[in-house]
Formats: C-alpha cells, structure tokens, sequence
C-alpha cells in the first residue's frame, strides 16, 4: 500500500527568480493562500530563499522565492543574488517572473544571459498583466521566447489571482514522482521566529520608506509560548547608526509603537493567538561584515 501511494504521489522544487520587485512575494503568497514571504514596494526586500509549500491534488510543490536579481555593490547584495542563482540552480523547474511595464530592460537582459546557463526547465511569467493591454503582452511574450527558449508562457496578475490557478496546475504536473517533502499542513520551511522576524522588517519598510536605508535587520531574541495560550515575543531591530536609532524610535516612540502594533496585528493572526510583542532597537556598527548575521539570514558570507 505504500509504494503504491508513494507512486501516486509527485514532489519538487520550483524556483521564482526575477528583477526586484518584479512580484516574486506577492505571486508565492498567491500560490500557498497564505503570508509566508514579506512584501514591500521597496525593491531588495526578500534577503534569503523563502520556501513556500503548496499542495495540488496528490503534487506537493516547494517553492522558492528568491531575492530578487540584480547588479550586487555591497557584500549583502552580493550574498543575496548567489542566493538567488543558487535557488534556481536546484529547482526542477525555474519560472523567471516578469514586470510587463519594465518589458526586456537592461536588468532582464542580464538575467536572460545568465538564465541561458541554467540547465533546468523554464518558464516564463508575465506578471501584472492587469496594468498593460494585451497586444502589448503578447509582443512581450515573443520577444522574450526569442531571446531564451521558454517551455511555456503564462500571464497573469500575481495580486488579483487572475492565472495563478493555471500556473499551479501546469507546475504540479511537471513535478517528479516521489513522497511529500513535508507535512501536509505545513506551508513554509521557514521557522516561525523567522517568520516573525521578516514580518516586522516588513511592517519597518512600510512605516519608513526611504527615511532608513537597507541597514537593517530585524531578529526574533525570544518565542514563548505561555500558560494562558498566548505568545510573548522579543525582537531586536538592528541598525548601523545612532541617528537610524533615532528615526525608528521616533518623537516619543510613536515611530516603534505603531510598527510594533502592525506587526503584532499580523502575527496574531498567524499564530492564532493573542500576541505581546516586546521591540528594541539597538546600533551594531559594521553588521553587514559580520558573517553570524548572514549566517542568522540563511546567506553565505560572501569572501572579499
């Protein structure tokens, strides 16, 4: 019985990769029904590979959103685009996400180039088609099939649904034979500290836009879980300089107050609990050259 179910049963990796904000959190959120990557209008905010798990039919697909790719001058930017390129180089298929407003520009272009050397499936897709008119896809769809041959083409709206569903369905069937890799309830492989983390660096990026520059992180200190079914939580926010500390903190604290209300309104619902979230910011000079914090992020310190 059970070599027949394992038989029945299809597994696999499939990579999202693309420019920065070309839609890679907001179509994996899609995917799984369920927040398990940040989203943000600020570009670079995905750092690592989140994995989201999705079940369709007797598939189960692991997929990998990654950060998004492009031309790397810092150390974290560096670790973040191999990051990127490692994921794709994994997966059984890779599906490269594109903003159909920016069409083959100069960061698509390098990424086709180094796509080419990538020995995995691909498929192309079109996203927030919702923005641009048709003929103008279509005309895009065929420029990019000419530059790189593509398996297959989909358009689609990562934030209305619109095309989601057929894009899972072609994906699950390209999947290999083989048992889950997971549990069948669980949706991501990231911790829930982790989790918990990404979610308050999200609610960092919405509150400030560009008044703190990507000199950030955020880490969860602390997870308990208590008597009376709630959940107690303690996070460091992390920058680089007194005066960031400043900022996050705000006039009277009302900057760290609001963030920390947003953020424990989302992690409530996750963990279907009530939420006290306890938040600190605090200077750490030097963290981007600091191998244990890429270590924290899931990214491999990048040498020189």
């Amino acid at each position: 019985m059970q070599m027949s179910e394992e038989a029945a049963t299809r597994a696999g990796f499939v990579a999202l990769i693309g420019a920065p904000n070309a839609g890679k959190s907001t179509l994996l959120n899609a995917l799984v029904g369920s927040k398990v990557s940040i989203v943000s209008r600020k570009v670079q905010t995905t750092r690592t590979q989140i994995r989201g798990i999705v079940i369709e039919g007797a598939t189960q697909i692991v997929f990998v959103d990654t950060p998004g790719i492009f031309k790397p001058k810092r150390r974290l930017d560096r670790a973040m685009v191999t990051s990127a390129w490692g994921g794709a180089g994994d997966a059984d298929v890779v599906c490269l996400l594109v903003d159909v407003r920016k069409g083959l520009d100069e960061e698509n272009e390098a990424i086709l180039e180094k796509l080419a050397e990538v020995r995995r499936p691909r498929i192309l897709v079109l996203n927030k088609i919702d923005v641009v008119e048709r003929p103008k896809l279509l005309e895009l769809a065929a420029v990019f099939n000419a530059r790189l041959a593509f398996e297959e083409t989909f358009m689609i709206s990562a934030l209305t649904g619109d095309g989601v569903a057929d894009l899972r369905r072609t994906l699950a069937a390209r999947m290999p034979p083989g048992p889950w890799l997971y549990p069948e309830d669980q949706i991501s492989d990231a911790p829930l500290r982790f989790l918990a983390a990404e979610i308050t660096r999200e609610k960092l990026f919405e509150r400030l836009h560009d008044e703190l520059p990507y000199q950030s992180t955020v880490e969860t200190d602390s997870w308990q879980e208590r008597a009376d079914g709630s959940v107690r939580i303690e996070q460091t926010i992390y920058v680089e300089r007194e005066s960031q500390r400043k900022i996050v903190l705000g006039k009277g604290g009302q900057t760290i107050k609001s963030i920390g209300q947003a953020a424990r309104k989302e992690l409530a619902e996750i963990v279907e609990a009530p939420v006290h979230l306890f938040l600190y910011v605090k200077v750490r000079e030097g963290w981007e050259n600091d191998p244990a914090r890429y270590r924290e992020m899931g990214l491999e310190f990048p040498k020189g």
